[in-house]
This record gives C-alpha cells, structure tokens and sequence, in this order.
C-alpha cells in the first residue's frame, strides 16, 4: 500500500505543450512559479520567466536553461502592480521569442493580519498584487492574443482561500475570490478571440520562500489539514497548470479548478 503522506516523484514530461511559448510571472525562487516554468519546458515548451526581484529571476532563468538547453528560456524583471511593467513584459517576450501560446498569471502576496488589526496599506497592497495584477496580466495578455489572431491560453493561480475561511487572510481570500471571478467573466469574453482562461486553486503548496514568510506552526497545521497529511509540492500544482494550457482541456475554460487533497 503507498504511503500517500510521502510525496511522489515528479512525473516525466510527456510534450503537452511542444514548442509552445509561455510567459510565467512570479517565477524566481522555489515556489509554484519557477515549478511551472519548469514543467512548461519538460512537456517541450519555451518559457519567458518574470518577476520583480532581479537578482532571484536571473539565477532561475540560468538555472532553467543549464537544465533544458535544448529550449529556449528568456527573463524580464517585471513588477506586476505597473501597467507600464506588465506591457513591457508582453511586448519583450513576444519580441524575444517570436509569439506567446500561454500565459500564466502566478503573482500574489499573502499576510496574516487579523481584520481588526489590518491598516488600508495592508489591504491595498495585497489586492493590488494579487487581484489588480492578475487583472493587468489578463489584459496585456488578451491584447496581444487579440493582435496576434491566433488564439491562446491564461491561466491564473487562485486559492481554495477564495472559497472557505481562515483566520487572518481576509485581504489575501477577498483578492483569491477576485481571480475568481475575474476568471470567470474575463473567460466568457475571451472566447470569442480563441483564447482560453482557466484557473487553479491549490490548499497549500509548501517551498522554502514559503517557509520564510509564514510561521512553521501554522504550515505544519495546514499540511496536517489535508486528506495526504501533507502539502502539496509545487510541480503537483505545476502539473495542473501544464494541463490546463494544453489541448487536453480544450472544452474548459471560465473553471477553477481545485488542487487540493480534501473538499474544498
């Protein structure tokens, strides 16, 4: 019998995604980003990775490209709450690799303040990230696909936050519940330009930045949480996100779909 709190190894890539481009945004470091990006390139994809920290994302596009040097893997530095930024971030990686097939909407910022505590600098600062960003990305990415005619795919990182409750997350579930919906409407507008938008909402996917910025109690206790008695490692949400973007779901689009091991 398996141990399911034991996570798996990650699975081989099985060319989804050949010679399709993707624009990631959030994708230094450890977390859900960076895996995507990786698992763009294992199923045969090219990857433009984006963020705002300069120093982190170029040591993940060399990282990523010493390890796939058969693809194609460009960076631009990248701060999602600047219209300016997030329009520059298309037009260079469209320039850069000659089209964009796949964009994924990664960028977020989380905090634990109770409602009481929160100052408006708190609040605006997470929605303006994590909701306001996803927004600016959709755009830029819905005006390319629509000069370029040829259709595409988005795909957004939401969070089950955006459906139940948790004490102290009330500025980061608002702006989760805002992908959401921001998903759902921008999809039912997208259609008629051949673009797909979905997105993924995962419990908790545990990295090393995590682990910085979130108290190891209140991790241990969600991982706990789960049916697997663990968290999630960042490919298995990677994995959902290459499914999403590829052909295999090319009747889905406006969903969100959970990447949880319990009900959401």
């Amino acid at each position: 019998m398996p141990d399911l709190s034991i996570a798996p190894e990650p699975t081989p890539g099985h060319g989804l995604l050949t010679d399709r481009v993707a624009v990631v945004t959030a994708a230094a470091g450890t977390g859900i980003g960076s895996a995507t990006a990786r698992r763009i390139l294992e199923e045969g994809g090219d990857v433009v990775v984006s963020d705002w920290h300069e120093r982190r994302l170029k040591q993940t596009a060399e990282e990523l490209a010493a390890a796939f040097p058969q693809r194609r893997v460009g960076s631009v530095v990248c701060d999602v709450t600047s219209t300016e930024q997030v329009d520059e971030l298309y037009r260079a990686a469209a320039q850069r690799l000659g089209r964009i097939d796949i964009a994924v909407n990664n960028a977020g910022l989380g905090g634990e303040t109770p409602v009481v505590d929160m100052t408006d600098e708190q609040w605006d600062k997470v929605l303006d990230i994590t909701l306001n960003g996803t927004f600016r990305c959709t755009r830029a990415a819905l005006n390319y696909f629509r000069t370029a005619g040829h259709g595409g795919v988005i795909v957004n990182n939401a969070s089950v936050l955006g459906w139940r409750a948790q004490h102290g997350q009330a500025h980061y579930a608002a702006a989760k519940a805002g992908v959401m919906a921001l998903t759902r409407c921008s999809a039912v507008e997208a259609a008629e330009l051949g673009v797909r938008i979905n997105a993924v909402s995962p419990s908790i996917a545990r990295h090393a930045f995590l682990d910085k910025v979130s108290s190891t109690e209140l991790l241990d206790r969600l991982s706990a949480g789960e049916a697997f008695g663990r968290a999630a490692e960042p490919w298995e949400v990677a994995t959902t996100i290459a499914m999403l973007a590829s052909d295999y779901t090319s009747y889905m689009t406006g969903e969100v779909v959970s990447v949880s091991s319990q009900r959401a």
